[in-house]
């Protein structure tokens, strides 16, 4: 008993060592991924984790617009390869809308049409929608006004130069390091830090602005910061009377903040929502920024989101990615685990795909294979 008794004392005294370490050298927010994360028998961040975070809330629309079902709703069964690839990464949800219809859905493991489940990187193309929309209402001139305008941060030196449109379109220029498994790393404090707009102040400038792309969540999370001073609005809140209710949002969202006392969203992530709401804003993007008659975003943001900045790049333009496939161009939101909105505007045809993870990663900033399958199974179901 005595000596079950100090290995209990000698456990309790290192846990408090490691404890009091991790705030000494600033890495308590890891304390907060292994209560939120491990000890819920996850890796990395998961679908459901919403649950775990603090979080504000995006009403549901006052007029909800359901999507009508199309007149062959569900009358093709899935492809045996889309089955396979169902089961294999765990997809929870998988919608071909046709024609503004939902000609298929199906959902999986205990999720159904209404299911709240994270967005991940998906929420990076709201993000750009709303500097569009910051710039349409005048609170931003244009995406070439310096962010230093705003964040007083990033006003020195090569930072000066970095512009608004640099943030929409991962051309920032700064050490953000984009490494989702490395505890130390920035993107997980980003992840778990109680004071992100601390975090993202901390930013160092690696190259001059505005002449590559480079896949960093941290120039989302600094346009965020941006249209939260230039419009006086919370992102949330702008998000919400933007877009989510004027969309005909059926359900209310939720989108992640760093803590209740500081309240900036995780703006590069972090949208709680399901497959139908979801494809809404690939809809408006389909329709040149037009909901019900209605121009929400101007017609030349959409174009200006959905092309190529750089030609060297031609995979993303401001908050979208872009893909040939097939022989058809395809614009898509995209996320962490395999979080999809794909759309083709010429076949009037949108892909969802929400799931707990996606096949094996081609790195940051690559296309998975995932992508091609989910599309090449969509238009076989649809060419039957």
């Amino acid at each position: 008993m005595k000596f079950l008794k100090n290995v209990l004392k000698f456990i309790v005294i290192l846990i408090a060592l490691v404890v009091v370490a991790l705030y000494a050298t600033d890495t308590d927010y890891l304390i907060k991924a292994v209560r939120t994360i491990y000890m819920n028998g996850h890796k990395t961040a998961f679908l459901e984790d919403y649950k775990e975070f603090d979080n504000q809330e995006i009403a549901a629309s006052d007029e909800p617009m359901p999507w009508p079902n199309h007149k062959n709703y569900n009358a093709i069964e899935a492809t045996e390869n889309l089955k396979q690839a169902n089961s294999d990464w765990g997809t929870i949800a998988y919608v071909i809308i046709k024609n503004d219809s939902i000609w298929f859905e199906k959902y999986f493991d205990g999720f159904n049409e209404d299911s709240k489940t994270n967005s991940f990187s998906m929420a990076k193309s709201y993000v750009s929608g709303l500097m569009f929309k910051a710039i349409q209402e005048g609170y931003i001139k244009s995406i070439d006004q310096p962010v230093c305008d705003f964040l007083p941060a990033f006003c020195d030196g090569r930072a000066a130069k970095m512009t608004v449109g640099d943030l929409s379109s991962m051309a920032s220029g700064t050490n953000w390091d984009e490494a989702y498994y490395s505890p130390l790393s920035i993107t997980t404090r980003a992840y778990f830090d109680d004071d992100l707009s601390k975090v993202m102040n901390s930013l160092e400038m690696e190259t001059e602005p505005g002449k590559r792309y480079k896949y960093a969540s941290g120039d989302t999370q600094m346009l965020a910061m941006v249209i939260e001073k230039a419009t006086g609005k919370k992102v949330y809140n702008y998000l919400e009377e933007s877009f989510w209710k004027p969309l005909g949002s059926e359900n209310e969202t939720f989108w992640q903040v760093d803590s209740e006392d500081h309240d900036l969203v995780k703006a590069y992530c972090c949208i709680a929502s399901n497959a139908k709401d979801f494809a809404r804003y690939g809809k408006l993007f389909k329709d040149h920024g037009k909901w019900n008659g209605k121009q929400i975003l101007d017609s030349s943001f959409v174009a200006k989101s959905i092309t190529p900045r750089f030609s060297e790049s031609p995979e993303y333009g401001y908050g979208w990615w872009l893909k040939n496939h097939i022989g058809k161009d395809f614009f898509m939101m995209r996320g962490h685990l395999g979080q999809y909105v794909i759309v083709q505007p010429e076949d009037n045809v949108i892909i969802v795909r929400l799931g707990h993870k996606k096949s094996p990663d081609a790195g940051v900033g690559s296309f998975t294979n995932d992508i091609g399958l989910y599309i090449e199974e969509a238009y076989k179901m649809l060419d039957n």
